[in-house]
């Protein structure tokens, strides 16, 4: 199902063909911020409706929210393969998209917590592979369906696909039998914190905000590199394409990773790591920008922490506040993803419009990741800490 749902990430390869056919069909070229949104409203929307579709998790039967949600993806892909705009584009893939990614997200993210409590971290890490290996496969899909079909098409043709595999595989998930007598027992003096609890505490908004930045850095970088590798490091568009592939790998492998390190070296620790890793890249990538191989590591380093994100947040937050309210709790947390969503949209556009190449776009990836690691060490607390500042 993520691997479906992750095809997000591949929306570089759609990016130019459709401004392409968008200006033959109308003769007006679209900005770059503009050619993005899309993708940045997908990513918005997805964030800020999956704490809506968080609440019902539990209270509807799990297979039929994720068939409802399954079915409005499909509709937005095949409704944006009838566009003649770009705004049409964004309310049709980006809007009802994203609301459908955001309500279908959370449901198998809830059910692995349930069946494997005490690996949390690495369970959410490896069922989240599939979102961040996507583009391995279907960005190179996407590009033939382009190149054989055109891009409407494609979109057509990916939607009824979709229709179909994330419809029956919806009808797998469950949540495990409560069994009498075995139960979550949190590890903080105040056990569980809800929601209300949760967001009184300064370790919430630490958190929220180092999420806000793990994903700000990760998602401009994705959605950028087929346009940065053509520009910069001047690749053909078939080559481009290619480490799109290469690097969802990384994107992939980074859930269980981190996941697995957040469980055993704790959150303060893994994102250190993280950002320490992220300013790495980006420090390479402006002392040597169109070198291939610099290229190829620093991408690839940005690609696995942006997996490793959507993995250290949802285990963060069953180690920090608790699992009774999980659901409720990350889907408030999840809102730092849409933020992140937000702002990359128009920091990488705008970089690109002022300066005029996205060469420049690491250097407030640098900066705010330095932000984060001052953050994240001063106000990042365990458990037993945020409930006494709470």
């Amino acid at each position: 199902m993520f691997l479906c749902m992750g095809t997000i990430y591949s929306w570089g390869v759609f990016q130019k063909p459709l401004v392409e056919a968008l200006k033959d069909a109308h003769g007006v070229s679209i900005s770059s911020t503009m050619a993005s949104m899309p993708y940045t409203v997908f990513l918005m929307f997805y964030a800020f409706s999956m704490p809506v579709a968080g609440l019902f998790i539990k209270k509807i039967n799990p297979k039929i929210l994720a068939i409802g949600g399954s079915l409005l993806i499909s509709i937005a892909w095949i409704l944006a393969g009838t566009a003649d705009s770009i705004e049409f584009i964004i309310a049709t893939y980006g809007v009802l998209g994203g609301i459908g990614v955001g309500i279908v997200y959370g449901i198998p993210m809830a059910i692995v917590t349930e069946w494997f409590p005490d690996k949390k971290g690495f369970a959410v890490g490896l069922t989240l592979l599939g979102f961040g290996l996507s583009p391995f496969i279907t960005a190179p899909l996407a590009t033939e369906l382009i190149i054989m079909f055109g891009v409407f098409s494609a979109f057509k043709i990916l939607g009824v696909t979709f229709a179909v595999i994330l419809s029956l595989l919806s009808l797998t998930l469950k949540f495990p039998e409560k069994k009498e007598g075995h139960h979550y027992v949190g590890t903080g003096p105040s056990g569980e914190f809800t929601p209300v609890e949760m967001v009184k505490t300064p370790t919430f908004y630490a958190l929220w905000t180092c999420y806000v930045i793990g994903t700000f850095s990760g998602l401009m970088i994705i959605g950028l590199s087929s346009s940065y590798a053509q520009e910069v490091v001047n690749l053909t568009p078939v080559k481009a394409a290619f480490f799109t592939s290469f690097f969802a790998i990384f994107n992939g492998i980074g859930r269980p990773i981190f996941g697995a390190l957040t469980d055993k070296l704790g959150t303060k620790r893994t994102i250190a790591i993280s950002y320490t890793l992220i300013i790495t890249a980006g420090v390479l990538s402006l002392l040597f920008a169109g070198n291939i191989i610099v290229f190829a590591v620093a991408f690839a380093i940005m690609w696995l922490n942006l997996g490793g994100w959507l993995a250290i947040a949802p285990a963060s937050t069953v180690n920090l506040f608790g699992k009774t309210h999980y659901t409720a709790n990350y889907g408030i947390l999840f809102t730092a993803y849409g933020i992140g969503a937000l702002i990359q949209g128009f920091v990488g556009g705008y970089i690109r419009e002022t300066f005029g190449s996205y060469a420049y776009i690491f250097y407030p990836v640098i900066l705010v990741c330095a932000l984060g690691l001052l953050l994240s060490s001063g106000f990042i607390k365990s458990k037993k800490k945020a409930a006494d500042a709470a």
